[in-house]
């Protein structure tokens, strides 16, 4: 996965999530574990009331446009207990839910996919973040 940009992530959604890593590290979705904990590697960890409002945190709901099929999707970002593809609650140990994790509005992330081809996804809008409505304990 190639970033060009800053990851920011709060400095509770990284304390939760290396719960995370720890909880399923050994299971059989360890490589997308160790995705994630390259991710919070290098994530700038900033204060729940400081984090911009328009950046994806967890148990954010996120607008982005698939650049190869053209369509948006709206999903959450939740975490892996909460995780419901049906109603788009997208798990942060889904290849797309670490890719989106700590990215704001306007920026593009590309992953690879199998047979080495890789997708464009671009943030088109963060309409609801737990921080921005002051919903610190979620």
């Amino acid at each position: 996965m190639t970033h060009d940009h800053p990851l920011i992530v709060t400095d509770t959604d990284l304390q939760r999530l290396e719960r995370v890593v720890e909880q399923y590290g050994n299971a059989r979705n360890a490589e997308l574990v160790e995705q994630l904990e390259s991710e919070l590697a290098r994530a700038v960890v900033t204060s729940s009331a400081s984090i911009p409002p328009d950046v994806v945190t967890m148990n954010s709901t996120v607008v982005y446009e698939d650049g190869e099929a053209g369509e948006t999707r709206e999903v959450t970002l939740v975490y892996p207990k909460d995780a419901n593809s049906d109603a788009g609650r997208i798990s942060i140990l889904a290849p797309v839910g670490s890719a989106l994790l700590g990215l704001s509005v306007g920026q593009t992330v590309e992953w690879p996919l199998p047979h080495g081809r890789t997708r464009r996804l671009r943030i088109v809008a963060v309409p609801y973040q737990p921080e921005a409505a002051g919903h610190f304990h979620l």
